[in-house]
């Protein structure tokens, strides 16, 4: 009976051809199941046989699938052959289809591939991920994969030799160097980035030139993102990373310590020598008791002398002095990192007097320290006869008050 049947659908020769067509989407289907069950337990196996974290990546999302689906194409390809009722106009074109197909399959599993190993490779070694990223060699491997894939894809599509095409190919050498000018200059940058270990993703760069300040979130090929402190996002050409001058702020954190370099602008008409009350006024500084103690010694023996005679001491120095005492006593500066107080060229202005200290460098912890300390210098300014340079408020003054403003009329 099933022999009447197959006769009888030989017959009718679009049905004898649909029959041949419906099998070989079942041989299809049966190899792609087959292919996909065996590479699973067969590269799984291999994974927990060899016990490096690598080789998980094989088994990552969209490998396994598209490697299944080169069996079900070769079947494709070679079983259209068998099938005598397909026309002899079609067969070339369903060839080179599975070609095609053959080759973009076998493209896109490469390309998983690689992905999966980045991940793998930034979950399974973070520290290592940071400091030695890996991702523009994986886009490169990339742009090399599709490339081949494009020649193949064409040889395909014309019926021409792929070494054919590549032959045509290194004819255009000038032209392919002008079109991959940036992919090559931002990969020789990269070796040369990774190699100096000029920049790890974490680290806070500041590049004015392309108005980028914050941490880098992204290493790539062609472009690094720089997540800049307002929340905006910098991306930056690779290439100018490595041609061009930029601050990177890794070493401040490495070092756990952050300065602070500000000054105080003195009114200079303010700064004089310190009299006999004022001495006696500046034992009150506990933290200057020994520096006083050295210096009311010279200032007895000069009492007798013209003063213009002999050094003096200046309440400025004595104020220089007690900062350098405050910095050293305070319990957030860090005591083994250098600590000055200094004087800075006078200006107009005024006489600017530098505090070089360092502190943590928590951004939050940072700026309280700053501004606590220089709260502090501002408010204990005065004890020492001293006045801040300000320039004139331009709001009008006060009227005083008179009796007419609080007696009744």
């Amino acid at each position: 009976m099933f022999e009447d049947l197959l006769a009888s659908v030989r017959d009718h020769p679009i049905a004898w051809l649909a029959l041949q067509i419906l099998l070989l989407i079942l041989a299809v289907l049966v190899s792609y199941l087959i292919t996909r069950t065996l590479l699973v337990r067969i590269l799984s196996r291999a994974a927990r046989v060899t016990g490096t974290r690598f080789d998980d990546a094989i088994l990552g999302p969209g490998v396994i699938p598209r490697l299944a689906q080169v069996v079900p194409a070769l079947v494709v390809y070679y079983g259209s052959t068998l099938l005598p009722s397909i026309p002899n106009a079609v067969l070339p074109a369903l060839r080179r289809g599975v070609s095609i197909y053959l080759v973009l399959a076998i493209t896109t599993a490469i390309m998983s591939l690689l992905t999966a190993i980045g991940a793998a490779y930034e979950r399974y070694d973070p520290q290592r991920a940071r400091v030695h990223p890996i991702k523009s060699y994986l886009q490169l491997g990339k742009i090399i994969v599709g490339l081949v894939a494009a020649i193949f894809v064409a040889a395909a599509l014309f019926d021409r030799d792929p070494l054919l095409i590549l032959s045509g190919l290194g004819a255009m050498t000038a032209v392919l160097m002008l079109i991959f000018k940036d992919t090559i200059q931002s990969f020789v940058a990269g070796l040369q980035i990774s190699a100096n270990d000029m920049l790890r993703v974490g680290d806070w760069i500041e590049m004015p030139q392309v108005k980028a300040d914050g941490h880098a979130i992204d290493l790539s090929l062609h472009t690094v993102k720089v997540q800049n402190m307002d929340n905006s996002i910098t991306s930056i050409p690779t290439w100018r990373l490595f041609s061009e001058s930029f601050r990177n702020w890794r070493g401040m954190f490495d070092s756990g310590a952050r300065l602070i370099q500000r000054a105080l602008v003195l009114d200079q008409t303010s700064i004089h020598f310190l009299g006999a009350e004022e001495w006696e006024g500046l034992r009150r500084f506990a933290l200057i008791d020994e520096h006083l103690a050295h210096k009311r010694a010279e200032f007895v023996m000069a009492a007798d002398l013209d003063p213009v005679n002999v050094r003096r001491s200046t309440n400025a120095g004595m104020f220089r002095v007690y900062v350098r005492a405050y910095l050293r006593a305070h319990p957030h500066v860090r005591q083994d990192m250098p600590i000055q107080v200094r004087q800075l060229q006078p200006a107009p202005s005024g006489l600017p007097l530098e505090v070089y200290c360092y502190t943590a460098t928590d951004w939050q912890r940072y700026e309280t320290v700053q501004a606590e300390i220089f709260e502090h210098l501002l408010s204990i300014l005065p004890e020492f006869g001293l006045r801040v340079f300000q320039q004139p408020s331009m709001e009008p003054k006060a009227r005083p008050r008179s009796r007419l403003d609080t007696e009744p009329v």
